[in-house]
């Protein structure tokens, strides 16, 4: 069985270098071989159930020796298709995308990481991110993690 945790400590911090809380979960994470995207707002980590399992005790107790007072934590299958629920897009957000992949020339899946990022940028513009639940939606649309989203929009940004 294959798994993905996406776990948040807090405090957040809004801007400037992520807290040492979050950084030591993700290399918890990382030290027990997990897969892992370091994002704004958490971190995802994946793997399989054996492995994920094993690193949960880690990665909860390197946030909060790092000064984290609360860990957060989802877990969700991966390998089965029936139990990952689909995000359904709203009209307005399914025709922002269908313009952007008209404009590219391809479906957002299939494009290369800086076409990805072009097309976080051009979707941010258009106000695609005004839309409620939009960052998952486009998450799902190109193949990443939201939190791979929420770094395209920061550097955007930036």
């Amino acid at each position: 069985m294959k798994l993905e945790a996406e776990f948040t400590s807090e405090p957040f911090r809004g801007e400037g270098a992520p807290p040492e809380h979050a950084v030591r979960a993700r290399d918890a994470a990382d030290a027990a071989g997990l897969d892992t995207d370091f994002g704004p707002l958490g971190t995802l980590a994946r793997g399989s159930a054996d492995e994920l399992f094993a690193a949960l005790p880690s990665i909860a107790r390197a946030a909060l020796e790092g000064g984290a007072t609360r860990v957060t934590l989802q877990l969700r299958r991966t390998d089965d298709s029936d139990t990952v629920p689909a995000v359904e897009l709203n009209s307005a957000l399914s025709r922002l995308i269908a313009d952007v992949e008209r404009e590219l020339g391809s479906k957002l899946r299939d494009l290369d990481r800086p076409e990805k990022q072009r097309a976080v940028r051009l979707l941010r513009e258009r106000g695609a991110f005004n839309l409620r639940k939009s960052v998952s939606a486009v998450a799902e649309e190109l193949g990443v993690t939201r939190f791979t989203v929420y770094n395209y929009l920061n550097r955007e940004a930036d």
